[in-house]
């Protein structure tokens, strides 16, 4: 182990474009997972947070200690070192966004109860889950509101159904920590409803 260091900070001495480019690359990987990691672990993915934090740890002692070790005598390795750490936020929060972990919650509200069972039937003809109440509004008219908990991947293509229905709809999305009993549809479900 004490071999590979040496190497590596010998590697890291050098003042080459791939030195630079690994700098680069191995910075913005690391703040990449440390994004990735920060939401999960809020999600409630703990095991996958610890897994990724192990990774994340291990970049970061490799690249910031061999920076930090030398970069007054090359001020390029801290510009290469800050500029990753800019990319590495962008990048983690798509990722993190592409990969949709976690639970939400869906939240419609509609003017007229009409709107509200066409809109049920439509989301429950494809598996979601849905509790229906009647709410009052700004104006103390009655309202309907249709709620369901899913799978963050799974918002989208409600949301995109109930826009279908009801283009006026006022749709919010927030995120769910945890669940207990309920239903939610499965993937299997899905590839159910697809293939009908």
């Amino acid at each position: 182990m004490t071999e590979l260091f040496g190497i590596l900070s010998g590697f890291f001495a050098g003042t080459t474009f791939m030195v630079y480019f690994c700098i680069f690359v191995g910075k913005m990987l690391e703040v990449a997972l440390c994004t990735l990691r920060m939401v999960l672990i809020n999600r409630g993915e703990r095991l996958i947070g610890a897994v990724i934090a192990l990774i994340e740890i291990t970049l970061w002692l490799i690249i910031a200690g061999n920076v930090l070790s030398n970069y007054q005598s090359d001020p390029w390795k801290m510009v290469a070192y800050a500029l990753a750490y800019s990319i590495g936020n962008y990048i983690g929060s798509w990722l993190e966004e592409r990969l949709a972990f976690g639970l939400c919650s869906l939240q419609c509200v509609v003017m007229d109860a009409e709107t509200a069972d066409k809109i049920g039937a439509a989301l429950r003809s494809h598996g979601f889950g849905l509790t229906e109440m009647k709410v009052i509004g700004r104006d103390d008219n009655d309202r309907y509101m249709l709620m369901s908990t899913l799978r963050r991947k799974l918002a989208p293509e409600a949301m995109e159904l109930i826009q279908s229905v009801a283009p006026n709809a006022v749709i919010t999305v927030s995120d769910v920590k945890s669940l207990r009993g309920g239903y939610m549809r499965q993937a299997g479900n899905r590839r159910i409803k697809k293939d009908k």
